[in-house]
């Protein structure tokens, strides 16, 4: 069974960077994403930051936080679960 935040963040890497050949359930959970097989730059990272600090009401302080945080997939997934806003996690 998939855990719904890991998918609903796989969809939005998707939407937000707009990877229109790439099914969000085909994005591995531990695959790096800046630099991996999605080809992920900086600013598709920032980007992200942005897409995800108004998605869940996180705030992304630092690029060092940024770079843990958008390691792959799994390690977003704990992050976005430890510091979003509890209303805006899928259940």
């Amino acid at each position: 069974m998939s855990d719904p935040l890991s998918a609903r963040l796989k969809q939005l890497i998707v939407e937000t960077l707009r990877l229109e050949d790439i099914e969000p359930a085909s994005i591995p959970d531990e695959e790096p994403l800046v630099g991996g097989g999605l080809s992920l730059d900086s600013i598709d990272a920032l980007e992200l930051v942005v897409r995800l600090e108004k998605e869940f009401g996180i705030k992304i302080s630092s690029s060092e936080e940024a770079r843990l945080a958008l390691a792959n997939v799994a390690a977003l997934t704990a992050f976005v679960r430890l510091r979003g806003d509890p209303a805006r996690l899928p259940a």
